[in-house]
């Protein structure tokens, strides 16, 4: 849709160390300029480099990201909110306005345990879930169904 008003997206988790600023990306690109999207978490964790390193595998560079804390935005009005794990989801503060709220739990690649290789494919399993469902959600954002 053309006539589609940038709205600003908050993705929102824990730490705002892998699962949001994964989605940030990929919300990023598949909204394109329908949108601002940020992210943040209930705490500050810093960006975790196996995220980084998993989303340059895939064409996607975060390096420039940085870890924000939910209140690092409260000055902005955010249209839409998804918080990628049940804690955030749970512990989410109210945000003004009347943002749309979504949710979709996602492991905590964070917490892998094993082998580097281990770790690291649990990273890329957790990276491709958060990429077809913003891939999904991005669609049907664009499409105007919500």
């Amino acid at each position: 849709m053309e006539n589609l008003v940038s709205k600003n997206i908050l993705v929102l988790c824990t730490g705002n160390s892998c699962r949001s600023q994964i989605a940030e990306a990929y919300l990023r690109k598949f909204c394109g300029g329908h949108a601002q999207v940020y992210s943040a978490g209930i705490e500050k964790h810093g960006v975790n480099p196996k995220a980084v390193a998993i989303m340059l595998e895939d064409g996607i560079d975060i390096t420039s990201h940085t870890s924000n804390e939910i209140s690092d935005f409260l000055h902005i009005p955010f249209d839409i909110v998804i918080t990628v794990c049940d804690h955030a989801k749970e512990v989410c503060p109210v945000l003004p306005g009347n943002a749309v709220k979504f949710h979709q739990s996602f492991p905590d690649p964070a917490k892998a345990t094993g082998s580097d290789e281990d770790i690291m494919a649990t990273f890329r399993a957790v990276r491709n879930q958060i990429r077809l469902f913003c891939e999904q959600w991005s669609h049907d954002f664009v499409s105007g169904e919500f």
